[in-house]
């Protein structure tokens, strides 16, 4: 009699490089009801589903993984709901390492939430509508997204269930951060520091709590506060090995080039976390800072150009770096047309190496925000450009003293209505 087959069996034969064997032993383990209450049993086949599922990730077969986890639901009855829940996760988890699966991740959890329900494993629910908040944050769906988010919201609240509260919290405060809504944005993320601090939280989330932080701070200019809240994320994050760090300093970095602190940049640059998480992230600011230094245009476009992915890619980053090249280009405007009364368009265009429509549409904004008083002659072509004028106070004077004199008539006639 030949003794059953395990996940060892599979495992040899997946490393010598026949998968097809190596997954039919593990759908033989799954499929093995000889012994439906006998822990062994049960151990052996939670590991045959989670070696399944890491073998459909290396193999990119994101249908067959969905597959396994739809089908794994009958086993998952049978074991406890605390092992479920993290092995559901596990499964979903590993949607992450098959490129294009988004949609697929986001239709299993959303299944699996559904049975969840279903079968009134409440905790198991919500963990997965929180996953699913967080896919929803990631493929930009907001319009999903928030109204989970509510409803959620409303169960842990009752439950009173701190954890998960301070991470849909957070999840709120991203996806309002996303939709431009700043003020809900700031609120759910002191919600969800109202509920961190009424429990353990871990060093992990505790991070995430701190780089919202820090986002929304640099959204509001307080470019120095932020840095403080990224080198704690920085710190937090490196403590944990974790592989969100590197954007940690990149923002730190991001945030002393909108300070206009290039030295404090080279340090940082030059420092031990910079020197650990060296890659395309800091030679990308290390560009940008140089270009801003500069006050170089051109440097700055190159910049963004060669460093595409990690500049243009991250919104936070492309918002802050758009403003900062406006900024330059501004301040690149302004010096060379002080010498002018009048100048051509297309010289000061030449000057900034900027095409012309851009450089007369950003030079037309200046004027009406009195950046500098002139206007546009566009028949010639040219930029007139006025002193700036002086202001007259005789108005202002003339209405206070107007004002004064209506004092002393109404105070007379006060007077004389009581000698009467």
């Amino acid at each position: 009699m030949t003794s059953p087959q395990t996940v060892a069996d599979a495992n040899a034969a997946i490393q010598a490089g026949n998968n097809a064997e190596g997954e039919r032993i593990l759908k033989v383990i799954l499929a093995d009801q000889s012994k439906p209450n006998d822990e062994a049993q049960l151990k052996e086949q939670e590991s045959a589903l989670t070696r399944l599922g890491e073998l459909y990730r290396d193999t990119h077969n994101a249908e067959a993984l969905a597959e396994a986890v739809r089908s794994s639901r009958t086993f998952m009855s049978a074991i406890a709901k605390a092992k479920t829940a993290k092995l559901v996760r596990t499964l979903i988890d590993l949607f992450s390492g098959i490129p294009g699966s988004q949609q697929i991740q986001i239709q299993v959890t959303k299944e699996n939430a559904e049975w969840a329900k279903n079968e009134k494993r409440i905790f198991l629910k919500q963990n997965l509508e929180t996953k699913l908040i967080a896919l929803y944050f990631e493929a930009k769906s907001y319009r999903e997204a928030l109204p989970l988010i509510e409803s959620l919201l409303k169960e842990l609240k009752k439950l009173d269930d701190k954890m998960i509260l301070t991470e849909v919290h957070l999840l709120e405060s991203k996806v309002n951060h996303a939709t431009k809504n700043f003020p809900k944005a700031k609120a759910a993320l002191t919600s969800a520091r109202t509920a961190a601090n009424s429990i353990y939280c871990p060093p992990t989330l505790q991070a995430q709590l701190d780089l919202q932080a820090g986002v929304l701070h640099a959204e509001d200019k307080d470019y120095a506060t932020a840095y403080s809240y990224f080198f704690e994320t920085l710190e937090g994050f490196a403590l944990q090995e974790d592989a969100r760090a590197p954007l940690a300093l990149k923002y730190m970095l991001l945030c002393k080039i909108m300070l206009n602190l290039s030295d404090d940049v080279n340090a940082i640059i030059g420092g031990k976390y910079a020197t650990k998480y060296a890659g395309r992230d800091v030679e990308a600011m290390k560009a940008v800072a140089k270009a801003h230094e500069d006050r170089s245009l051109e440097a700055f476009e190159s910049a963004l150009k060669t460093y595409k992915d990690e500049l243009s890619n991250d919104p936070i980053i492309r918002n802050h770096l758009s403003a900062l090249y406006d900024t330059l280009l501004e301040q690149n405007l302004l010096r060379i047309i002080e010498p002018y009364s009048r100048v051509e368009i297309a010289h000061v265009a030449k000057e900034v190496k900027q095409p012309v429509r851009e450089v007369e549409l950003k030079l037309s904004q200046m004027i009406l925000d009195k950046v500098f008083h002139g206007i546009l002659d566009q028949g010639a072509g040219c930029l007139v450009v006025y002193d700036e004028p002086q202001e007259d106070k005789t108005y202002e004077v003339t209405l206070e003293t107007l004002k004064h004199v209506g004092n002393v008539i109404d105070s007379l006639y006060k007077k004389a209505n009581k000698l009467s």
